[in-house]
């Protein structure tokens, strides 16, 4: 594909409520999306999913704005044909930023799946068209509140509940939700890196209470003390921000230390990489994966579906309806979850709907326009 024109918007989205984590609490979060335009006027869109600090990565919208600015996308403009399978090789002398580069790069899937007038998912082999979803629920003031909002999810279809969890509100609200809920409720746990391997007889507690998998307990980088952990532990562990490649995702294979992978797609860099991770854990380590969420809007959204139909994907997804953390999305239609507790992936080419560019125009903070092609 030919570029003649790439655009950067910063939006600031402001959540429903509060999503608190280990990290701290998320009221308004930063989106940088990123607009391609192709010579014949087609066009993809994406977003950045880094944050608005530096707490689930090193990544801010900050960081990302400036490799975008200075070095990605200088370096894909001189490209005169892109092929977006060869876009990481093309960004490879960039160490990390792996939230800018995933920006760009699934920018451009969604171009070339537009261009070929085929859904995205489908370009990228997915076969399973109404993906499972679950909910994920942050810290609670209180187990009773937390208990009103599993209720009401539960009630919406949701398909599985995800509490997130910190040194002094773990055990507590997993015994209250099993008392509540019963041993049925497909229940799991994200602790974002909160814990350390001293914590094991806390594990060894929360291993009696039949979760799904305990997600990413220990350090943010760790292999090692995640597989001494799960050679404890009947419980799953399930890693997000230990993976960051799909070498991340053969050595804790080969060492043990998880059972499953959440996959985000900003976190390891784009599309090209979810394939690498999800055709070796699937079709080699014979594990499953899901797709996780970076509290992304309609657009993110729309690439996470996508992700969320290959076939390795066996576990609910953390891929909400737009209603759940916007008061308005900034796609049409938003996205909804079925009554079976499914959201459908478009038959609509790319992400498969229409991003609302007057909109982002107006209310963005700022904006940078590269003219690749007069």
């Amino acid at each position: 594909m030919e570029l003649k024109k790439i655009e950067l918007f910063e939006l600031w989205v402001k959540l429903k409520e509060d999503f608190e984590t280990s990290f701290g609490k998320t009221i308004e979060r930063p989106a940088i999306l990123i607009r391609v335009e192709e010579k014949n006027g087609e066009v993809g869109w994406a977003e950045s999913v880094a944050g608005e600090g530096p707490w689930y990565s090193y990544e801010t919208w900050e960081t990302a704005w400036h490799i975008l600015n200075d070095f990605i996308i200088p370096k894909i403009s001189k490209e005169e044909e892109i092929d977006v399978e060869k876009f990481n090789e093309m960004v490879s002398n960039i160490r990390g930023h792996n939230m800018a580069k995933a920006g760009l790069e699934m920018a451009l899937w969604d171009l070339k799946a537009k261009i070929e007038g085929k859904p995205l998912w489908k370009v990228l082999g997915g076969v399973n068209k109404n993906i499972v979803s679950g909910v994920s629920i942050g810290i609670q003031n209180t187990t009773d509140e937390l208990v009103k909002k599993v209720s009401m999810f539960l009630d919406k279809g949701y398909r599985r509940i995800k509490i997130k969890i910190k040194p002094g509100y773990d055990i507590e609200p997993i015994i209250r939700l099993r008392k509540e809920f019963g041993q049925d409720l497909p229940l799991h746990v994200d602790a974002n890196s909160a814990y350390k391997l001293t914590d094991i007889e806390l594990f060894k507690k929360i291993d009696n209470y039949n979760l799904l998998m305990i997600e990413q307990p220990l350090h943010w980088k760790d292999l090692i003390d995640h597989a001494e952990l799960a050679r404890h532990l009947r419980t799953p562990i399930c890693l997000d921000e230990s993976i960051e490649d799909v070498n991340d995702a053969r050595k804790a294979y080969q060492l043990g230390s998880a059972m499953i992978i959440n996959i985000k797609p900003g976190r390891v860099g784009g599309f090209s990489e979810v394939l690498k991770i999800h055709d070796f854990w699937y079709k080699i380590a014979n594990r499953p994966v899901w797709i996780g969420g970076m509290l992304e809007t309609g657009i993110g959204r729309g690439h996470l579906v996508s992700a969320a139909t290959l076939p390795g994907v066996k576990y609910p997804n953390d891929i909400s309806a737009s209603e759940k953390y916007f008061e308005k999305d900034i796609v049409e239609p938003p996205w909804i979850l079925n009554k079976d507790g499914t959201i459908t992936a478009p038959e609509k080419p790319g992400i498969g709907v229409e991003v609302m560019e007057d909109y982002i125009a107006k209310n963005s903070k700022r904006t940078k326009v590269y003219i690749i092609k007069p």
